[in-house]
């Protein structure tokens, strides 16, 4: 009798460690306790693209990408979602979200984050100074 596999082992988070919001959720994510284990690269770094040579680094700027130890490759709202399945407190809530149901709201905090990443950036793209930034919006 063989034993069930399971169909993730472990999972490499791409982040871009130029953005406040994502640095922040990568240490949001390290300090939770995993189910799979998560190794966070900068996107786009040396490391990125010896690991995953076939990967559009590009686009991983752009979204967040998360690629499983067997090639699973989880963009945007599916990455998401799959980080939060690798945490033990989380993983109802990415069975939640995975639904029809609950895939909207999942894809509408993505793009919230995106807008709010957009929002931390300077014009020339330079971050934010003094690594301090502030919530987008009107002071207040």
């Amino acid at each position: 009798m063989s034993t069930p596999t399971t169909p993730v082992g472990r999972l490499t988070v791409l982040y871009d460690a130029e953005c406040p919001l994502c640095v922040h959720l990568r240490h949001w994510l390290m300090r939770r306790r995993q189910l799979v284990p998560l190794d966070l690269v900068p996107a786009g770094s040396q490391r990125a693209r010896q690991l995953f040579p076939d990967l559009d680094h590009a686009a991983t700027l752009r979204e967040i990408t998360v690629v499983g130890d067997r090639g699973q490759v989880y963009r945007a709202s599916a990455a998401w979602i799959v980080c939060l399945w690798a945490l033990a407190e989380h993983r109802a809530t990415a069975h939640r979200l995975a639904t029809p149901a609950g895939q909207p709201l999942a894809r509408a905090a993505v793009l919230a984050a995106a807008k709010w990443r957009e929002a931390l950036r300077d014009p020339e793209g330079s971050g934010c100074e003094d690594g301090r930034c502030d919530v987008p919006g009107p002071p207040g």
